[in-house]
């Protein structure tokens, strides 16, 4: 579906077709749940935040004028949906183990038989401290960073979610990468000139 496919059921679901809206929820529910399981990490709860979002924005529906692109508009109400449950709660680090939560960037891939214990082992520190340096960015170099790399949004529409030029999103995309890359260096064994 492409952006005037989506302005299409939007205007549709504007003059009362749940069919359309229905539409909508289907093509961005995965993508808003990835959004939410970023910064929540209780599945219940990013489960309860996407119902939450669809809701906030089938009720915001008839006040949205299309100045941005509907997905556009749908990360922002999850984000702000996000950044609401961090406020009610008090902020909880997730407890690490190596069989359970593999986090942002976790491989989630199963071992295969010829991998051994200190290679699984290898793979899961550097899953863990990849999350840790992710986590420990800036906000603004978090979110972009994440939207660029995991969800492969341009630039552009990078700039369009978080109300800044392009040219600052690559800004803050490279300071990321860069922050990352520092702290993956001694892991990889690289000093090198490569940051990725």
């Amino acid at each position: 579906m492409t952006a005037e496919a989506d302005a299409l059921l939007v205007r549709e679901a504007q003059q009362g077709s749940r069919a359309a809206f229905d539409m909508l929820v289907l093509k961005y529910q995965r993508r808003v749940e990835r959004l939410l399981s970023r910064s929540v990490r209780d599945p219940a709860d990013v489960a309860d935040l996407c119902q939450e979002t669809f809701l906030a924005a089938y009720r915001a529906l008839p006040a949205f004028r299309g100045e941005s692109a509907f997905y556009t508009w749908i990360y922002r109400i999850a984000i702000n949906a996000a950044k609401r449950h961090h406020g009610n709660r008090a902020r909880q680090r997730p407890v690490e183990s190596l069989d359970g939560d593999e986090g942002t960037f976790g491989t989630g891939a199963t071992p295969s038989d010829d991998a051994t214990p200190e290679a699984l082992l290898a793979g899961r520190q550097l899953a863990r401290e990849l999350d840790d340096a992710v986590g420990a960015l800036a906000e603004d170099q978090r979110r972009a960073l994440l939207l660029r790399e995991v969800d492969g949004l341009s630039y552009d529409e990078i700039g369009d979610l978080m109300g800044c030029p392009p040219g600052t999103v690559r800004s803050r995309i490279f300071r990321a990468r860069e922050a990352v890359a520092a702290r993956l260096r001694p892991l990889l064994g690289g000093g090198g000139g490569r940051r990725w």
